[in-house]
């Protein structure tokens, strides 16, 4: 036992050791080696708090006045999502402002807070009617009002922003507005020189800001949308609001239909389109990719660059990133002494990613160290008797019909509970998470039926140790559920969660870094966001307490057994495929027929509302499957019970769902 304890504390060391060296380096890195001042902030608002992140040059001064730029992210994301755009433009002189806007983030406002309406339209805004079915009036829950209006702006018409009910579309630029106030106003800030950027939802909110100073004197010179949906004149009064020098960052695989003009693929055909050409103001014949047109001069400039990426890959994409910069350098002027390809913002994504990898690894060796304590050492148990292992043929047919129930239900689960599943909103308030709520729970009564009926077949044949091999009782007692086992088991993972977020603790509070990598995953919580944890874990906890006996117990296979390294990895490729198989064939419907020319797979095979934020989060929700899936087939393999490995993963999936994304 002392040489275990001594192998954990080194291993856990060692990964301590990287972590903290990883977050030292990425922190240098946003602070250009100490060029940079970095800070946070809060702004006051008749509806909420909102929080920023603010990255402001040392050359910036009173009498040294600097450009400014407000960064506006995406729905799900947070201020830090804006960091690729943040750091590289500080290190070109201009004063950068990260907003966590409404919902997100740290800010107390809640995202009901942008306001909504009743009706929604189903094309590009201006070229919608009543008699085609187009502008349509709809009915649910609230957040399903306020997701159907994120493409609906504050500054459009009236018929657009209210309603006969007397709901109105309040504040679009998600408290952006307020952010790009204060940013005028500092010191060192040249308000003559300002401009605005925002990545998907953060685009609406950009037209937004640009709208609330237009004609001013403060009025922002250049509009860079990531990933941003465009809108006839029509749409708004124009005599009243324009736009200065406007940079679109088209993503050629974006899963948003709206962000394609509802069309099915990006292509010169889109490009040549009445509303693209309107946005470009030249002909069809003469409309081009990656081609400026206008003069920065009087704001005209317009130019529509073609990205090969998807949606959230855009806000990291060098290619984009270089545009951006030498964008803005036209409108507002920066520092060209580096080259816009002299990029280091996906450096300090990388170290962060290897220090968030880090902390989640060092959980294992931390729970090593408190199985040696008395309380936690019963936890520990072998492994039910090799009799109940299922043959090949049985674990192959049992893998699939798992991979194929969740690739059938995840589509249509998800976009249910997002926006119309019948949820009480004052409590159930994390609009993503309600997505997979949904999910879980029909999953837990398909689990729920097919365990209890394997339960009593056992049962008629005899088997003694029906939980014990589920992964639920204990040997001493392995034909009752093991209720000790599980609380036991609940406090070992509370220790191991109060470690990590002490983790967090330190790297927020030395680094001003969250564990991450470009997307939010592991972040401190606020007092409401804490509150929401404790409110869906519940339901993510029974989902993975019967997944895992499911997939680690009940399928188990000879390689559980086997010692060492290849025993680990002859066990895990088989849970890592019956955990992620059913995502990875959505993934492949999804992208395949995209990336054949024809168009994304999920709104091709169910629509458009299938498309979008669930099919999107593939590209993070397969690698945290993957990661979890090792926690648990190593956890499993130590204890011999499921609760251990699961109700972690469950806390880290309710911790990542809770801790920074979109919230009513």
């Amino acid at each position: 036992m002392r040489e275990n304890r001594k192998k954990a504390a080194a291993i856990l060391a060692a990964l301590l050791v990287v972590l903290f060296g990883c977050m030292f380096a990425a922190d240098s890195i946003q602070r250009g080696g100490g060029s940079i001042n970095v800070t946070e902030g809060w702004i006051e608002t008749d509806v909420g708090d909102l929080m920023y992140k603010l990255y402001s040059p040392v050359t910036a001064t009173a009498e040294n006045k600097a450009p400014g730029v407000l960064l506006l992210h995406g729905y799900q994301n947070d201020h830090e999502t804006c960091a690729a755009y943040a750091i590289e433009l500080a290190r070109r002189g201009a004063v950068v402002l990260a907003l966590d806007e409404y919902g997100h983030g740290a800010s107390s406002a809640g995202l009901v807070n942008r306001g909504y309406v009743n009706h929604k339209v189903t094309v590009n805004y201006g070229e919608d009617s009543r008699e085609e079915g187009t502008f349509s009036v709809i009915s649910g829950p609230t957040r399903y009002k306020v997701m159907m209006n994120f493409s609906n702006l504050s500054f459009f018409d009236e018929r657009y922003t209210t309603d006969d009910a007397g709901n109105t579309l309040t504040d679009s630029s998600c408290g952006g507005s307020y952010a790009y106030a204060l940013l005028s106003k500092m010191d060192n800030v040249d308000a003559s020189r300002l401009a605005v950027s925002g990545h998907s939802m953060g685009t609406w909110s950009s037209w937004s800001v640009a709208a609330d100073y237009a004609n001013t004197d403060i009025a922002p010179k250049a509009i860079v949308l990531q990933c941003g949906e465009l809108f006839r004149d029509s749409a708004y009064d124009a005599e009243a609001v324009s736009f200065n020098n406007v940079l679109l960052l088209q993503a050629k695989y974006d899963e948003f239909s709206y962000f394609r003009d509802y069309t099915n693929m990006v292509n010169d055909q889109l490009l040549h389109s009445d509303l693209r050409t309107e946005f470009l103001g030249c002909t069809a014949e003469k409309a081009a990719w990656d081609t400026t047109y206008g003069d920065f001069a009087d704001g005209t400039a317009r130019r529509m660059e073609l990205l090969n990426t998807n949606h959230r890959l855009t806000t990291h994409n060098a290619h984009g990133l270089a545009t951006a910069i030498q964008w803005l350098d036209s409108a507002i002027g920066l520092d060209t002494t580096l080259e816009p390809t002299d990029q280091v913002a996906i450096t300090k994504e990388t170290l962060v990613l290897i220090a968030m990898l880090c902390a989640v690894a060092s959980l294992l060796p931390v729970m090593e160290l408190l199985l040696t304590l008395p309380f936690f050492a019963g936890i520990s148990q072998p492994l039910p008797a090799q009799e109940g292992i299922k043959a090949t043929g049985k674990w192959w047919k049992g893998a699939i019909v798992t991979m194929l129930i969740a690739a059938c239900t995840y589509p249509f689960m998800t976009q249910l509970g997002h926006g119309l599943l019948p949820l009480p909103e004052g409590i159930f308030r994390m609009t993503i998470g309600n997505g997979f709520l949904s999910w879980y729970l029909l999953l837990i009564v398909i689990m729920l039926i097919t365990s209890i009926i394997s339960y009593r077949k056992n049962k008629k044949r005899g088997v003694a140790d029906g939980f014990y091999s589920m992964g639920l009782g204990t040997a001493q007692a392995p034909d009752k559920m093991g209720w000790g086992l599980l609380g036991r088991s609940a406090v070992l993972v509370l220790c191991m969660l109060a470690y990590m977020y002490g983790l967090l603790c330190i790297c927020e509070g030395a680094f001003m870094l969250d564990l991450r990598f470009i997307w939010p995953f592991f972040k401190t919580f606020t007092l409401a966001r804490f509150g929401q944890f404790w409110v869906y874990i519940p339901v993510f906890a029974l989902f993975f307490i019967l997944n895992n006996s499911k997939i680690m117990a009940s399928s188990r296979c000879q390689a559980s057994y086997r010692p060492g390294l290849a025993g680990f990895m002859g066990c895990w490729w088989r849970n890592a495929l019956m955990m992620a198989g059913g995502v990875l064939i959505i993934v492949l419907i999804e992208y395949i027929p995209f990336f054949m020319g024809i168009g994304p797979g999920a709104d091709l095979l169910f629509g458009s509302t299938f498309g979008g934020p669930f099919m999107s989060l593939l590209i993070l929700f397969v690698p945290q499957v993957l990661v979890f899936s090792v926690l648990c087939t190593y956890i499993y393999r130590r204890t011999g019970s499921v609760y251990t490995g699961a109700l972690m993963v469950a806390s880290l999936a309710c911790w990542i769902v809770t801790g920074g994304s979109s919230m009513m």
